[in-house]
């Protein structure tokens, strides 16, 4: 079976992703901890690797980031709030990139053919989530990699997410449901940590509306 690596935060677009090529792939997880306030979806993305059944699952600490990062975002910064809507102090600087050159590095060495993130139609507010970003760095990774490739000795990859077959958050969460059941209400998507999500940050506000948009009663645990 072809090897695919998936960034895996624990959350909904991930979990729903890998689940959407769990068929088709050997699956290999790999998830960031960057310093980001989030740091409870770490928790969710190693229970999740089990019962989706990640071949391995690696947990990688990039805790310096934090530092490089300042207080250029929210979701890193101690001093900055969160807000309930989008504003591009949510945007952490090209994080997809930083974890996908990791993810797809791992790739490579493991002969892997599909490099993976959960980015959707609904993350187009995001930069590093369009797929004409993501095209880009692909050949870019693949450039960096070209004479291994044209001898044999590494296999190209592709980066894939959902948002490049237009698919929604809604579309995954369907999917994602079908496929793992209620165990779906514990991925966690809150930008904060916590017993429970908040309810009111962004996140939490688009997972709200996913659910309500894919039909499926919310069992998910807010504090608002």
């Amino acid at each position: 079976m072809k090897k695919a690596v998936v960034v895996f935060s624990g959350g909904i677009d991930s979990v729903c992703a890998a689940s959407y090529l769990k068929s088709k792939y050997e699956l290999y997880g790999i998830s960031f901890s960057y310093g980001q306030k989030a740091s409870r979806e770490i928790i969710a993305a190693k229970s999740f690797a089990k019962k989706i059944g990640l071949k391995k699952h690696k947990i990688v600490d990039i805790g310096f980031m934090k530092e490089l990062y300042g207080d250029s975002n929210v979701l890193t910064s101690s001093k900055r709030k969160i807000p309930s809507k989008f504003e591009y102090s949510i945007v952490v600087p090209i994080r997809n990139a930083v974890f996908l050159s990791i993810a797809s590095a791992w790739a490579f060495t493991l002969n892997a053919s599909l490099v993976v993130y959960g980015a959707h139609t609904g993350d187009k507010n995001y930069p590093d989530c369009r797929p004409n970003f993501a095209k880009k760095l692909e050949s870019s990774f693949n450039q960096g990699e070209i004479d291994g490739i044209n001898s044999g000795l590494r296999k190209k990859i592709e980066i894939w997410s959902p948002y490049k077959e237009g698919l929604s958050k809604s579309d995954l969460l369907k999917f994602g449901y079908k496929t793992i059941g209620d165990s779906i209400f514990k991925t966690w998507s809150c930008y904060s940590s916590g017993r429970y999500h908040c309810g009111v940050c962004e996140s939490c506000n688009n997972r709200k509306i996913a659910f309500d948009k894919s039909g499926i009663k919310d069992k998910t645990k807010y504090l608002k």
